[in-house]
């Protein structure tokens, strides 16, 4: 298979436009056209992954972290990151990342996070908001399902675990045809009246443009009426972090000695323990202390997160138990979720995920 088509599973499982605004998630290096001779997954890129790669023979480094974040001048292998760029150039490698984007995303980071854990009825923390349009058209009657079922199958109709979601109103639609028209009922030059169902449905706005596509495709009438309107509502199924429910309740000193072990943590940094039970867990991936807030307001009883500044103990630690546990090991089982997709539609490429540990930071 060509390098693009598994670039196009993992944006499938989460849409680029599901990153945040700092981020330069998506390709990196390279060209997809390629016939793809494996792929090695890791968190981030370093010389010593792309040397990995090299040895396997494999032209694709899929990442977690960007390698590129921000813009180059001049590439001279001043710093490790121009290192793997010419180094990946060099052997036509290809390097592609998937970050916020996968963060955000409903089976993502965080999801995995909290199955590691194991929590259950998770959800959301933070919600993604304004990132969802109603399309609404007008088709003639007995033309109405399979207009809907070519919508659907773009994209459009999913609201929470419910897909296939729309509205239907059934009325009446008025047109004259001009010359030089080729109308699909209805006469050149008089006036028609034909009965019409309004669908309404709802759609991701990056997917406007497929939505849009499949309806003119499939739409009888010459030329189709639609609209598209911003909808201001949350996105409850994408967004920044989870929270979820233990099983049982456990102390605090209990949760955090699993946590240590579940990833591996050299040291995990702690506010102060109240003797409170552990139960509903709010976390994050990565650098989350942006969402302490969140937490609190959910009435967590305890926030996970990679990296947390030193005065937010001082701010929180009346109102939740916080858990820093570091950036790379919060996040290291990302590596899982793109093994899992690229192997569920690609099952005869061989993936491997890298053996080298990428964590800049040791503990003494």
């Amino acid at each position: 298979m060509k390098i693009r088509e598994i670039v196009n599973a993992l944006e499938t499982f989460a849409p680029l436009p599901l990153q945040d605004g700092f981020d330069n998630a998506g390709l990196q290096i390279g060209l997809t056209d390629a016939e793809a001779t494996g792929a090695l997954l890791c968190l981030d890129v370093t010389e010593a992954v792309v040397d990995e790669a090299i040895a396997r023979g494999f032209n694709l480094i899929v990442s977690h972290h960007p390698l590129i974040f921000k813009g180059y001048k001049s590439i001279t292998g001043r710093d490790y990151v121009e290192r793997c760029i010419m180094k990946a150039i060099r052997n036509d490698i290809v390097v592609f990342s998937m970050h916020t984007n996968l963060d955000n995303a409903p089976q993502g980071v965080n999801y995995k996070i909290a199955e590691k854990i194991g929590l259950k009825n998770v959800s959301i923390l933070a919600s993604k908001d304004n990132m969802l349009l109603k399309l609404v058209t007008f088709v003639p009657a007995g033309k109405e399902a399979e207009v809907r079922s070519a919508l659907f199958e773009a994209g459009c109709g999913c609201i929470g675990n419910y897909d296939s979601c729309s509205y239907n109103l059934k009325g009446e639609g008025t047109f004259r045809a001009q010359e030089g028209c080729r109308p699909y009922c209805g006469k050149i030059g008089e006036m028609h009246t034909e009965p019409e169902v309004r669908i309404e449905t709802i759609v991701p706005e990056y997917n406007k443009k497929a939505a849009v596509k499949a309806l003119l495709a499939i739409h009888p009438y010459e030329e189709p009426a639609y609209d598209l309107y911003p909808l201001q509502n949350s996105w409850n199924q994408v967004g920044s972090g989870m929270v979820g429910y233990l099983e049982e309740p456990e102390t605090e000193s209990n949760f955090l000695h699993r946590i240590k072990k579940i990833f591996e943590v050299g040291c995990v940094k702690h506010s102060r323990m109240s003797g409170r039970l552990i139960q509903k867990v709010a976390l994050c991936g990565g650098a989350g202390a942006f969402l302490l807030p969140k937490a609190v307001s959910a009435h967590a009883d305890v926030f996970i997160t990679g990296e947390v500044k030193y005065h937010d103990y001082f701010s929180y630690e009346s109102e939740i138990l916080i858990a820093e546990i570091g950036h790379y090991e919060s996040e290291q089982y990302t590596k899982e979720i793109l093994y899992s997709i690229i192997r569920e539609m690609f099952p005869t490429l061989d993936v491997c995920m890298t053996r080298v540990n990428t964590n800049p930071i040791k503990y003494l």
